[in-house]
């Protein structure tokens, strides 16, 4: 099967793969521009994306919006008529939330994902820009709530909608037992996936324009890509494939534990902000199991102010300097987010290789 163009209002990818975003230090530039030079929609994380400037730890805010800016420049620039989209994604439990999105339309981004929570206020944000916005949600019952509100405070919709299924890696928008038992039952989602589309095709209507539908979550191979797009999605979004490619951001160590992960290995664990993730199962997380057991938690030095609904005093840990680990390759003391279908990975690759195997062309 052919994969067909993705069109987002008056913009286009060539491949209707999305690139997701991964933070902290998985996906910047580099992966995000690759992705994009090669037809698909490569996204940067702006969850703390100046970790290596040299002020980070004094100005984290001043750090992160330099680098974000720099980023998406670069990705822009390294794609530049290749048929490909440059976005961001932003969190919405990240401070300065309002400021990162400002950020991204002056420095050209071509779109906007926003998860973790209902990015309500984001359409009111972008008045004025060309710049495309899309939520990511996963209950079916969130895009009904997130695009009433934007039409009746923002007289506007979303350009595309990104859905979130239960095998996603990362913070996911589901209980611990809600993404465990999908997984064991083999729930294709594609229930609710019609379910989404039905709600977001009154918006289609009341304002005569395609959004865009895509799926997210365990997508792997060519052939998945084709199962959702005959459920009438437009296209798909991808993270964990991504990671172990030459062009990803994070350090090898941090691939190669992708490489050698098993299907034991994966795990859904409750993060700092008190959203579940899925994770892979290290020395890291055995320890702070124990610590729990105990009753017993480390003092966190210092606080990076990054996520709103985060405590210092009461976290288990530092969700930023754990995920910087990670990205630096010091896996043993780090959190490792992945995707359900990690296991799966065994060979390192490159962007061009990877999109060209998912286009269905080996």
């Amino acid at each position: 099967m052919d994969l067909p163009e993705l069109r987002i209002g008056d913009v286009s990818a060539r491949v209707p793969i999305i690139q997701g975003g991964m933070g902290v230090g998985v996906s910047l530039s580099s992966l995000a521009g690759a992705v994009a030079k090669e037809g698909g929609v490569g996204i940067i994380s702006a969850a703390q994306p100046g970790f290596l400037e040299e002020d980070f730890r004094t100005d984290p805010f001043g750090a992160n919006l330099r680098a974000l800016g720099r980023y998406i420049r670069e990705a822009k620039a390294a794609s530049a008529g290749c048929g490909g989209l440059v976005g961001v994604n932003i969190m919405c439990a990240c401070t300065h939330y309002e400021e990162y999105v400002r950020c991204c339309i002056d420095n050209g981004a071509d779109l906007i994902i926003s998860g973790a929570g209902l990015p309500m206020n984001l359409a009111k944000m972008v008045e004025g820009s060309d710049i495309k916005i899309a939520p990511i949600v996963s209950p079916p019952r969130a895009v009904s709530t997130l695009l009433k509100l934007w039409d009746r405070h923002a007289h506007r919709t979303a350009d595309m909608v990104v859905i979130e299924g239960p095998a996603a890696g990362g913070h996911l928008g589901y209980s611990k037992e809600e993404a465990e038992d999908a997984v064991a039952t083999g729930d294709t989602y594609d229930a609710q996936i019609a379910d989404i589309m039905e709600r977001v095709h009154v918006f289609e209507e009341k304002y005569d324009r395609k959004i865009p539908v895509v799926f997210a979550g365990g997508v792997f191979t060519h052939e998945d890509i084709c199962h959702y797009l005959g459920l009438g999605c437009a296209g798909v979004q991808m993270a964990t494939r991504f990671v172990v490619t030459e062009e990803c951001d994070a350090d090898q160590r941090y691939k190669q534990a992708y490489l050698d992960a098993t299907k034991d290995d994966i795990r859904i664990v409750k993060s700092p902000v008190g959203m579940p993730g899925r994770a892979i199962d290290n020395a890291f997380l055995r320890h702070q199991d124990a610590l729990a057991a105990a009753g017993e938690r480390p003092r966190i030095e210092h606080c990076f102010n990054c996520l709103t609904h985060c405590n210092p005093t009461t976290a288990p840990y530092c969700i930023t300097d754990a995920l910087i680990r990670a990205a630096r390759g010091d896996v043993d003391k780090a959190l490792l987010f992945c995707g359900e279908n990690v296991w799966r990975l065994h060979e390192m690759t490159t962007v061009p290789a990877l999109m060209h195997e998912l286009e269905g062309a080996v």
